[in-house]
């Protein structure tokens, strides 16, 4: 999703603080699909371990929506985006597909469901939504709401080059076991801010997925962990 301005800093280089190995790993049997979906069914009132992130600017918070796409392989897979490094704002950085509300989105639902239509092509009939999680408020003034679905079979990628450079596959199980979950601290713009970070690598690549969405996979972690 588009930010209106981008840290002046490299997150990779920011110093590790510590690592939440000390955190309870969630339960095999709590990382497959009828488990997520269940947990969704019987959810009662929950508070997100983080609601959100200082902001850096000023204005009104800006409605806004991310799926988090469940994709159902051998193993649970969290299908994740790279912005292209062109992009004024946050270029290169990990995201999930998604964005700002617009005026014929009735929910924030429908806004998660045609930003990932329009980023990477997936229509909403291949979306079945599990649920959604409270509010993350993002530095950049966005108010956003993650909704977490799965992808039914027969679904297309198709990303808009102009908003997504990649579109990669991550397994579940890694981004929910809090053992990979860093966390990183530094003073921004005279505000002390932390994040957690969740550095992914794959075939020599590392997928650096911080920030926001890393803030919303650990409140998901956080939530199924219930």
């Amino acid at each position: 999703m588009r930010v209106s301005r981008p840290p002046l800093f490299d997150a990779r280089l920011v110093p590790v603080t510590g690592v939440d190995d000390h955190l309870p790993k969630l339960q095999s049997s709590a990382l497959h699909i009828e488990a997520v979906r269940t947990h969704f069914l019987d959810a009662s009132m929950w508070t997100p371990e983080i609601p959100g992130e200082p902001a850096f600017t000023n204005k009104a918070l800006v409605p806004a929506a991310v799926l988090i796409p469940l994709v159902l392989r051998a193993e649970l897979m969290v299908l994740l985006t790279q912005r292209p490094n062109h992009m004024s704002s946050h270029p290169g950085q990990i995201a999930f597909p998604g964005g700002k509300s617009d005026p014929v989105d009735e929910s924030p639902i429908d806004t998660a469901l045609r930003e990932t239509a329009e980023e990477v092509g997936i229509e909403s009939r291949y979306v079945e939504v599990l649920g959604t999680l409270p509010q993350y408020t993002t530095g950049s003034g966005f108010a956003v709401t993650p909704v977490v679905g799965v992808l039914r079979d027969g679904f297309i990628i198709a990303p808009n080059a102009l908003e997504v450079s990649e579109v990669f596959e991550v397994p579940f199980s890694f981004l929910m076991n809090p053992a990979n979950h860093r966390r990183h601290a530094m003073e921004w713009l005279g505000v002390s801010r932390e994040w957690f970070s969740m550095p992914y690598c794959e075939e020599q690549t590392e997928r650096f997925i911080w920030g926001a969405t890393a803030g919303m996979l650990r409140n998901l972690y956080s939530f199924l962990s219930v």
